[in-house]
Order: structure tokens, then C-alpha cells, then sequence
């Protein structure tokens, strides 16, 4: 792991191999290691960069405002300028990585050769969603992050999953546990705060590969189908017997299949 000073903080980034470089960006409120099950496969043939983003994981420096995806998306520009990234990446994202992408196209497209959008949404919350959010974010902050592994993991992998490999659930559970729970608090206030992108997303160039578990129950396949018919680039693969957390339920259809979109662009 590399630690990258950017700005106020500093990034821990893994960052092996060598090629066209793969930028993965996790979702919340996780680090790079949910990735694990695929980065060393892609660093034998591609250069691969997954950082630990602002208040996540080891990554350091105070958190005290929102964490907005337009912030995230500055951060990872400033991030590339750091590595000296200056050809076109791909851009990797889940969930809130995924949420990311939308201010990075729109500001840093001219970085972009391709996209994977993994298990996420262009819209924006509904104002009952993002209320739950503000409410969460409060009660997280005063009681830590032990209610938000409660509420989030049955929804965070599918049944076959937490049935068949329950070392994930307890993976992601440690990771959570272990988040700092101002960067908890206010990265739900950020995601709060998400500006609504459908009305932009036949407008987007980007050949961009959407996955998504067929048991994902926070961005169902049925939302991201809608975008994979209006973006002019994009196509979708549904992962069987998967949940919302599915490069890391299945990573070896989301090689294979990312493989495939890799060798297209």
C-alpha cells in the first residue's frame, strides 16, 4: 500500500502492475480490500489502483463536513494526478463507487476509456430515503457503527451467500466496524446530498459495463437495466445467486466478465 498526501489528506492506495491502469472504487462503508477477490488478477495485466477513499479505511485526515460524491470525485482526479496516471483509465465502482462516477464523467471525462458499474443508480434519494439517511447518520455518530451492521448486512449479500460463504458476511462486517463513524455519519450526509443523473445518462459516450447479483435488493438489476437502455454504450450482465456486493460474492464471473468488456474497448 502506497500513501499518496492529497490535499488536507492522505490516500492509502494499492497500486501493482502495469497497463492500462483500472481505478476501483469502493462502496460505503468499506475500503479496498472488498476488491481483494480481484486485484491481484488484474494486476498481472493491467496497472491497478484501488484506494482506500477520504475517512475510509487506512486512509487519513479529519472528516468534518458532508462527504459528497463531487468531493470523492476530486479527490480521485487529484489522486491520479499524484500517480502520474496520464493515459485513459477505467473507471471500477460499487455502490457509492458507482454514485462517484457520475460527477468523475462529467468532470474528468477526458480520463475515461471505459466504465464498470457495479450494483448502483443514477438517481438521486427520494426525500423519505434521504431523511432515513440524515437520521442514520445521527445515530451512528452517537452510538458508532454497530446498528449499521445490523441493519446493512442482511441487505448487503444474498441468502446463497451468507448461506454458502459466510466468511464474506463476516469480512464485510469487520470492515464496517472498523470505519470510523464520523466518515460513516457524514458520508451518509454526502450520499444525501446526490444530485438526480438519469436525465444525463443518454448524453454519456463512456462504453461503460453495468453487473449487477439478480438478488441485489438495495439497487435492484431491474433499476440498473433502465440505465444500461438509455446510456448509448452500455450493457448489463446479471450475476445469479448474488446480492448487492456482487464482484465480491462472485469474483470469478465478474472477472470473466469484466475481462470480456476489457477486451471490447
Amino acid at each position: 500500500m502506497k500513501e499518496i498526501p492529497v490535499r488536507d489528506f492522505t490516500f492509502r492506495v494499492f497500486d501493482e502492475g502495469t497497463g492500462t491502469p483500472i481505478l476501483f472504487v469502493h462502496g460505503f462503508p468499506l475500503d479496498h480490500t472488498m476488491w481483494q477477490g480481484l486485484l491481484e488478477s488484474f494486476s498481472k495485466s493491467h496497472r491497478v489502483i484501488a484506494p482506500d477513499l477520504r475517512g475510509f479505511g487506512r486512509s487519513t485526515g479529519a472528516v468534518n463536513q458532508p462527504l459528497t460524491m463531487d468531493s470523492h470525485a476530486d479527490d480521485l482526479d487529484s489522486l491520479l494526478s499524484e500517480l502520474k496516471v496520464n493515459e485513459p483509465i477505467v473507471y471500477c465502482g460499487l455502490s457509492m463507487g458507482g454514485y462517484i462516477f457520475w460527477p468523475f464523467q462529467q468532470k474528468y471525462g477526458s480520463r475515461l476509456q471505459g466504465a464498470i458499474l457495479c450494483d448502483t443508480r443514477a438517481a438521486a434519494d427520494t426525500s423519505e430515503r434521504a431523511a432515513e439517511r440524515l437520521k442514520t447518520a445521527d445515530s451512528v455518530e452517537e452510538n458508532g457503527p454497530e446498528l449499521l451492521t445490523r441493519a446493512m448486512l442482511p441487505k448487503l449479500i444474498s441468502s446463497h451467500t451468507a448461506k454458502n460463504h459466510p466468511s464474506i458476511a463476516d469480512a464485510l462486517k469487520n470492515t464496517i466496524l472498523k470505519t470510523d463513524r464520523t466518515t460513516i455519519a457524514q458520508a451518509l450526509r454526502g450520499m444525501s446530498l446526490r444530485i438526480d443523473n438519469t436525465n444525463r445518462l443518454a448524453e454519456i459516450e463512456t462504453r461503460t459495463l453495468l453487473l449487477v447479483g439478480d438478488d441485489d435488493e438495495l439497487t435492484p438489476a431491474t433499476e440498473m437495466r433502465g440505465i444500461a437502455e438509455t446510456m448509448p454504450h452500455a450493457r448489463i450482465v446479471e450475476i445469479p445467486n448474488v446480492g448487492h456486493m456482487a464482484p465480491m460474492e462472485d469474483p470469478a464471473t465478474s472477472f470473466w466478465e469484466i475481462e470480456k468488456f476489457l477486451a471490447e474497448i
